[in-house]
Order: structure tokens, then C-alpha cells, then sequence
């Protein structure tokens, strides 16, 4: 994955990962302490970022903010909790699970209107899109993940809006943006 806008060091990934972590392990009783305030001036900065959780290759959990005005410090913890714990998808994550799961932290850069389709690049950017009051976002690596070209990617962020998936053609708003990925190697 390319460095977007900050290119953040091994110490502030590292202490980014061991925020989530601790934070999950600490609800479920597993640890009793979770770091404390970063003195990090760009750790403080306010950006939106998703936390996924995977078991293996399979998902796990996943939520985030497009944007946020708290420090991405406050940020990345509420979000770790609500991927572990909030993700309609599936069942909280369970004391005996957390050796099992691998944290992802994606950092996203502001949305940019998409006015073309032709200026999406798979494996660079990840995609919003809003409709009547509904909207659907998908990761950069989701596209690259499942060798995506850019219309089946456009298409599939329609369905995960709950739209048809040629909605995009039709007064729908399409945005783009990058993300810096921030994961635990196994």
C-alpha cells in the first residue's frame, strides 16, 4: 500500500496496534491496563480510520469513521471496541478468540469527489458512495483483495449501500480516498 499523507513511523504503528489491542483485551478482562495519553502530535491529529479484525483470512469485524474531530488516539480505540463488540455482522468477540485475531488499522486521507470512474485506481483508492439517504463505503485493500477492476468496484459499493448496482449512473454522489494501512504481522 502506498504512504498517504503522513507515512506514519514503526513506533507510531506500533503503539497504534498496541492501543487497539490493549483496548480489546482490557474489556474482555484480559489486561488491566491500556496505555495512556501519547504526547505524538500527529497521533493527535483528528482523522477518520476503520478497524478490522480478521481471524485468519476471514473477517471478523469491521467499523469505522469517514471523518472525525477527535485525535485519531481517541479514535482508534472507540473504533477497535466496535469492531470487536458492534459489528452487526457478527457475534462480540470472545475472551478465547483474541491469539486468534489480526488488527488492521486504516488510516483514511479526506473523501474527493469522484467525477469519472476512470480516476479511481484499484489498490490506491477506497470508495463512498451516498443515495437517498443511504451510503456504503469500501476499503482500498477490499478491491485489490478480490482482483476488482474498477467497475465491478464501483458496483459493489453500490450493493453495499443497498443500492442496485448501477445506482452510480443515477444521481448518486461517489467519492474517493486513500489509506494508510496499519496491520499486525503474524
Amino acid at each position: 500500500m502506498q504512504d498517504v499523507e503522513h507515512g506514519y513511523s514503526e513506533q507510531q504503528r506500533s503503539e497504534l496496534l498496541n492501543l487497539a489491542r490493549q483496548t480489546i483485551t482490557a474489556r474482555l478482562g484480559l489486561a488491566s491496563k491500556i496505555p495512556g495519553r501519547t504526547s505524538d502530535p500527529v497521533l493527535l491529529e483528528p482523522r477518520g480510520l476503520f478497524v478490522t479484525l480478521r481471524k485468519g483470512e476471514a473477517l471478523r469485524g469491521c467499523i469505522g469513521q469517514v471523518e472525525s474531530q477527535s485525535p485519531l488516539w481517541d479514535t482508534v480505540p472507540e473504533m477497535a471496541l466496535a469492531a470487536a463488540f458492534q459489528d452487526p455482522r457478527f457475534p462480540p468477540l470472545g475472551a478465547a478468540e483474541t491469539g486468534d485475531v489480526t488488527i488492521e488499522i486504516s488510516v483514511l486521507t479526506p473523501l474527493s469527489k469522484v467525477t469519472d470512474p476512470n480516476e479511481i485506481e484499484i489498490g490506491r483508492h477506497g470508495l463512498m458512495i451516498e443515495k437517498s439517504g443511504l451510503s456504503g463505503l469500501l476499503l482500498p485493500q477490499v478491491a485489490s483483495s478480490r482482483n476488482w477492476d474498477t467497475l465491478t468496484f464501483v458496483r459493489e459499493t453500490c450493493v453495499k449501500a443497498g443500492l442496485s448496482p448501477d445506482e452510480w449512473k443515477s444521481g448518486a454522489t461517489l467519492w474517493k480516498f486513500e489509506a494508510e494501512i496499519i496491520e499486525e504481522t503474524t
